[in-house]
């Protein structure tokens, strides 16, 4: 089976372990974009405060993402499938849309983070090497799983050496830059969002990867892992690095911690390998819109926007963190959503529903059970939405998770009562 095939895992061919659906999420959590979040955040708050807010916002990101893994040994199927059953075929093609759409956003934003530091220990324009790197990333997943693993077995080292390294320099900064008062401000609650909202951006890949494995417990606990951790390990450094260039500039905080040439590397590496699974996801968002697009095609498409889309640098860096809370506002309610379809109203129904062949066929048939718009589902996500924007001053991500879960529910209730 091709990894972009987005046809049923067979259960017999359910045998990747969780240790390496772990090893997956933390490959693809150890990149730029992780140590940009919490740049974001250290000119707001004082260091102490930057800390709790990425100590509770990446478990509760993570723990969202984590509660939807075990549908994929459940069902088999990628992400992209599974939402049918809540939303039907033309509700899951508008997420598929915003997958594809967004990770334009997130393989531009990683090009720009790495090459502003390569740019400033090898000299060239920011540009040039956005546009260079995106293009390599494109080349190697071109090349098929083959070409993706040699690249990650030369990949992954180097990211732990630079990690290592990183983690050093910024344990050795000075006490005076640990303790510098913030330079802006920013409210609270937004500074939790802001982190909610990056873990929360993995919440469409929940069953790409766990539809490989077998336990569905241990599925949840290495995505959790894989997720919590990585964050917790360089959101971090994020924010000691920007402290100590005072500047959110990725080749700014590299310099300033005397990482040299190895921070470059780091943010290189990292972004060509996050932009592996990047291309990846797209790529069955558009397989799941157009079934007969070849593998070379999807790819191909991708990856040159994706690249061409590097060159807006400054923009992407200067709304960071509107970023993070626009996908919260889109990426919550979708959450809340497929929680509310799969566990909750099972939960109520005195045991959650078995998922046999003959239901997981349903999930590819237009004609089906599942075809068309799920209104029930679609209004949920709405009002979820609404909801997270304007409960923004105290805090969207847990308002528009429990707003999307009882609307769901009492819509689906009066549907299947007029059935």
């Amino acid at each position: 089976m091709h990894a972009a095939d987005i046809g049923p895992v067979p259960p017999g061919q359910r045998t990747q372990s969780a240790f390496d659906l772990f090893l997956i999420f933390v490959g693809a959590n150890i990149v730029a974009t992780t140590v940009q979040v919490g740049a974001s955040l250290s000119l707001a708050f004082s260091l102490r405060q930057v800390f709790v807010l990425i100590g509770i916002g990446s478990v509760v990101g993570a723990a969202l993402v984590a509660a939807l893994v075990p549908l994929g040994p459940r069902l088999g199927v990628p992400s992209v499938i599974a939402v049918r059953a809540a939303l039907g075929t033309r509700g899951a093609g508008l997420v598929a849309l915003v997958l594809y759409v967004t990770n334009f956003a997130w393989i531009a934003v990683n090009n720009v983070i790495a090459a502003s530091a390569c740019a400033r220990f090898a000299g060239g324009d920011d540009r040039v090497w956005a546009v260079g790197l995106g293009l390599l990333a494109t080349v190697v997943v071109a090349g098929g799983p083959r070409a993706v693993g040699l690249a990650d077995r030369v990949g992954v080292p180097l990211l732990a050496v630079s990690g290592a390294l990183l983690t050093i320099a910024c344990l050795n900064l000075p006490r005076e830059v640990l303790e510098a008062p913030p330079a802006s401000a920013m409210p609270w609650s937004r500074g939790l969002d802001v982190v909610i909202g990056y873990q929360v951006s993995w919440i469409l890949m929940f069953a790409d990867y766990s539809r490989y494995t077998r336990s569905e417990g241990r599925s949840a606990v290495a995505v959790f892992l894989g997720l919590a951790l990585t964050s917790l390990w360089f959101m971090p450094l994020g924010a000691l690095s920007a402290r100590a260039a005072g500047s959110t500039d990725p080749g700014a905080m590299v310099a300033s911690v005397g990482l040299g040439g190895w921070g470059a590397v780091l943010l290189a590496v990292a972004t060509i390998t996050t932009n592996f699974v990047n291309i990846y996801l797209s790529s069955l968002a558009w397989k799941s819109l157009f079934p007969k697009t070849g593998d070379q095609a999807s790819v191909w498409s991708i990856g040159l926007i994706g690249a061409a889309l590097s060159v807006l640098s400054t923009a992407w860096l200067d709304r960071y963190a509107d970023f993070m809370l626009l996908l919260g506002t889109v990426l919550v309610p979708v959450g809340g959503v497929i929680l509310a379809h799969f566990f909750v109203l099972p939960a109520f129904r005195r045991g959650r529903r078995e998922w046999r062949a003959e239901h997981v066929e349903a999930l590819y048939d237009p004609q089906g059970p599942h075809g068309g718009l799920a209104v029930a589902g679609v209004a949920a996500w709405i009002v979820g939405a609404i909801v997270y924007h304007l409960a923004g001053p105290i805090g969207g991500t847990l308002p528009a998770l429990g707003t999307t879960i009882v609307v769901y529910g009492l819509l689906f209730s009066r549907e299947r009562a007029k059935a």
